[in-house]
């Protein structure tokens, strides 16, 4: 069984710290491989990510494009990829908390690490496994004059429920499958918005062809209106927080004014390493420096995987991630059972691996 929770920004004062072996920052495909490898070796992970659901840049950037080079797997896309991951790591029940991105991290006195996120979740982990990629994924902001002042009131980055926007002029900004589907989430709404705009640069949306089907008859009717141009201005209605309307600027070059109530940016996603820059961590090319014998970063149980990490010879491929995570899993298990004998055990025969993942047969020892 896999629990999953989603965090909002904002602190969370009194929530209980969560004690756990290993904490894996990052659900792409290394970071959920890295869940499997620990659970072979009877390690229980939590997972960190800031996106709201697995998979990483597979599901973030290319999720039905085709993946040609996992091993054994001939064709895929990214979000069968990701689904077959959460599969394989269903046995071992890893705990995901999703939505919230690591903010701090630190050494505690017993060699643990105190470790938090922007949701005001904190954990102490006996060991942590940064898998994060070319960084966490965060929408593309709207860089104009008072856009941080209504960030949050009346301009999302992430859309409110469709029953807020009730009696709302709306505007979506986008172009990609994002913002088509919330164009069409809106006007499928229980209670859709007084009015829905969506505005793209170009007159050419690049969501799927699927999702451009489906919009195609609510701007028939009249539900959604597309328009082309850039906004180039915010105006507010007298409050500081409340949009009033937007100054676009069309494909003719011509200024026309769209009345706003709510502007929901959807840019698409870039990624930002963030704070993992302010952990003390060795790092060279904004990467951080392993030892690609078992993973292990500048700081002794704290061990990185994956795209994030830099080495002589290192290559960022999905292959290379999964064998540093296989190493990192071995060199934790070190760390965490000392007195324990280290076995290299095969999932073909090994009857302890087969009772870890559910598969033993009725009666065996």
């Amino acid at each position: 069984m896999l629990l999953a929770e989603v965090g909002a920004a904002g602190s969370t004062p009194g929530v209980a710290a969560i004690h756990c072996e290993a904490l894996v920052i990052g659900a792409g495909p290394v970071g959920l491989w890295q869940v499997f490898q620990l659970g072979l070796q009877g390690i229980a992970a939590h997972v960190v990510d800031a996106l709201p659901q697995p998979g990483g840049q597979c599901i973030a950037l290319y999720p039905d494009k085709p993946i040609y080079d996992i091993p054994g797997v001939p064709l895929c896309t990214g979000r069968e990829l990701t689904e077959r991951l959460m599969q394989q790591v269903r046995p071992f029940a890893p705990r995901l908390h999703m939505g919230q991105q690591v903010s701090t991290l630190q050494r505690r006195d017993d060699d643990s690490f105190d470790v938090a996120t922007t949701s005001g979740q904190a954990f102490v982990a006996a060991t942590v496994f940064i898998a994060g990629g070319v960084g966490a994924f965060q929408p593309k902001q709207l860089a104009l004059p008072g856009a941080d002042a209504l960030t949050g009131h009346s301009l999302f980055y992430e859309a409110p429920a469709p029953a807020t926007l009730v009696r709302h002029q709306v505007l979506v900004l986008g172009g990609e499958d994002g913002a088509v589907q919330l164009a069409i989430d809106l006007a499928e709404a229980a209670t859709p918005p007084a009015s829905i705009t969506l505005l793209h640069r170009r007159a050419t949306l690049t969501a799927e062809p699927a999702l451009l089907a489906r919009l195609q008859p609510h701007i028939d009717a009249g539900q959604v209106r597309f328009d082309t141009g850039q906004i180039v201005a915010l105006e507010t209605a007298g409050q500081p927080q409340q949009l009033a309307a937007v100054q676009v600027v069309g494909s003719d070059d011509n200024m026309h004014r769209v009345p706003v109530d709510a502007l929901i940016v959807q840019l698409g996603i870039s990624p930002k390493l963030g704070p993992i820059t302010q952990w003390g961590l060795a790092m060279a090319r904004r990467q951080l420096v392993v030892d690609p014998a078992h993973c292990e970063t500048s700081t002794p149980g704290i061990y990185a995987v994956g795209d994030v990490v830099h080495y002589p010879g290192k290559k960022k491929l999905i292959l290379c991630g999964f064998h540093e995570a296989t190493l990192a899993a071995f060199a934790a298990t070190a760390r965490l059972r000392p007195d324990a004998p280290v076995l290299l055990q095969y999932t073909t025969t090994s009857t302890r691996l087969h009772q870890r993942l559910g598969v033993a047969p009725t009666g065996a020892p």
